[in-house]
């Protein structure tokens, strides 16, 4: 087992899970009312729930059913802090 300050994906797919999971508790939702609701079928969303895995686009659509699609916004973004800096180097 690695140690790092980083999370490691792993974590960050149970602390998803586990966000989504109260999200929907919070809003007062079954499994089976999400599921029909948001067009992700049941097993896909019970399997997210408990260990955090699940179909990238099965993910957006929860996102979406949340209004939460817009938090993916940042992923894979460039880093525009790196060519602020640029500027000030020379």
């Amino acid at each position: 087992m690695k140690y790092s300050i980083r999370k490691q994906p792993s974590t960050i797919l149970e602390e998803i899970a586990e966000k989504h999971k109260n999200l929907r508790k919070n809003h007062h939702l079954t499994q089976l009312e999400l599921a029909n609701r948001s067009g992700v079928s049941l097993g896909s969303l019970k399997r997210f729930e408990t260990t955090g895995h699940i179909n990238f686009e099965s993910l957006l659509k929860l996102a979406h059913f949340f209004n939460r699609l817009n938090d993916f916004d940042l992923v894979f973004q460039e880093d525009y802090y790196k060519e602020i800096e640029k500027l000030f180097s020379k």
